[in-house]
């Protein structure tokens, strides 16, 4: 455990008259001085911290519903439907006609990423599947093409 998880604190938990009142260790110095007289020192782990308290994010509570969970949670993989309607795009005459190794080239990432994205196996990747959406022009959602026309 390091500094910022724990509370050093010197005095008696229970309230007397003659004992020394519990107060929080402000620097080493203090701690050190606590220590040579003799003092009652303790050190406790801090479980929230104004930073975190208000914070409420999606992916904890996933983590926290699989640690709770007794079973192996499944893996979120892209859909089936994403990956037929980047392959058809890609695959179609036109300016969208490219290889999956130049689609990789082009969104930065490795041609096998593209090949599990199409085939609905790879593990999810929004930033992925958004940037293959920006360069093939179809909705990152429903892989329906942006730019037909009406």
């Amino acid at each position: 455990m390091d500094d910022w998880d724990t509370v050093t604190k010197i005095g008696s938990k229970t309230g007397g008259g003659a004992s020394q009142r519990e107060t929080v260790v402000r620097g080493k110095g203090a701690l050190n001085q606590a220590q040579r007289s003799g003092a009652i020192v303790g050190t406790e782990k801090k479980y929230a911290t104004g930073n975190t308290v208000n914070k409420a994010g999606s992916e904890g509570q996933r983590l926290t519903k699989v640690d709770r969970a007794d079973d192996i949670v499944p893996v979120q993989k892209t859909g089936s439907e994403i990956g037929a309607a980047i392959r058809a795009r890609r695959s179609k005459e036109g300016q969208y006609k490219m290889t999956q190794a130049e689609l990789a080239k082009k969104v930065n990432a490795q041609a096998n990423d593209i090949k599990l994205l199409e085939s609905g196996e790879g593990i999810k990747n929004q930033g992925l599947l958004n940037r293959v959406a920006r360069v093939l022009k179809i909705s990152p959602k429903t892989g329906k093409p942006l730019d037909e026309d009406k």
